[in-house]
């Protein structure tokens, strides 16, 4: 089974029909600011501490580029986790509360490890965290949430992909490395339809080396890498508009193959210009996994 018939078969469904906003608000592109790096030669740093102990703080020179970005619906069918680094997935949860954690991961947890399967076909799959994001003051501090990052950048480096298989799978660790491995997250609204805040994903045939660029994130506990991108007007950008709670996006944050596939996907939340005066802030999940393959199987679809 190729990658692009697994993320269409159960339980990754064909994706859902346009939802009506989609159809009468969202043309087939529109104009929107993306916040990307200024490269000044510095790395940039982003302080991250621990959760209800201040705000957030980044060092960096940042700037708003105004670019088109693409009804991803259009070509949902079409889209490849190995050609163009994400795909759109109709996918329900048996969770009832996305806010209970004995239930993201008694529940939640191996929902997305069998879907991550079902679209990758890894030999085997493991979530190691998840974040909940919401758009709405009263919302994040009731509950205590992060917020949507408005920045394009991609969750993992060529160094801390595998750093992070070395800091979850102990013993096990170099062996996996041995053998082709990805990280593939699963964002998802948990009330829908989305209406603020919507997550743009670029096309990963687009982004050329130079465009990525490290910065460190410094945690109370550890230091982590992830990519911040520079402009470059050929990335082609696309949105999924009026994401709904059956709906998931899958997004490959890194792959150790070098052969052409995608192995980086630039995303990032923006402010969406066809938004409602009175639109709800948007709540979500992301999950993040690691899938591990024990031998390449059917030819890839790049």
């Amino acid at each position: 089974m190729t990658t692009d018939s697994a993320v269409h078969a159960n339980p990754a469904r064909a994706a859902a029909p346009v939802p009506p906003r989609a159809r009468t608000a969202w043309p087939e592109r529109l104009q929107a600011p993306l916040i990307y790096l200024v490269d000044t030669g510095e790395k940039p740093v982003t302080y991250i501490p621990e959760p209800g102990h201040g705000e957030v703080r980044r060092t960096g020179l940042y700037a708003p580029y105004n670019v088109p970005i693409r009804n991803g619906r259009a070509v949902a069918r079409d889209l490849s986790l190995d050609r163009h680094g994400f795909v759109l997935a109709r996918h329900d949860t048996a969770v009832v509360d996305f806010h209970d954690p004995e239930e993201i991961a008694g529940v939640y947890y191996p929902e997305m490890e069998s879907l991550v399967k079902a679209a990758t076909g890894a030999t085997r799959v493991q979530v190691f965290d998840h974040n909940l994001r919401t758009d709405g003051g009263v919302e994040r501090a009731a509950r205590d949430r992060s917020t949507p990052v408005r920045m394009v950048h991609n969750d993992y480096t060529a160094r801390s992909g595998p750093q992070r298989v070395r800091d979850l799978m102990g013993d096990e660790a170099d062996a996996l490395l041995q053998k082709r491995f990805a990280i593939v997250n699963v964002w998802r609204p948990i009330a829908g339809p989305v209406e603020t805040a919507p997550l743009a994903l670029a096309d990963a045939r687009s982004i050329r080396p130079g465009d990525l660029v490290p910065l460190d994130l410094v945690y109370p506990d550890r230091t982590g890498e992830i990519y911040n991108a520079t402009f470059n007007p050929a990335h082609r950008w696309f949105a999924f508009p009026a994401m709904e709670r059956h709906e998931a996006v899958l997004i490959k944050g890194y792959d150790s193959k070098t052969d052409g596939r995608a192995r980086f996907t630039l995303h990032s939340a923006f402010d969406d210009p066809t938004s409602p005066a009175d639109a709800k802030a948007r709540r979500s999940i992301e999950v993040r996994t690691l899938a591990f393959f024990d031998a390449e199987g059917p030819e890839s679809d790049i």
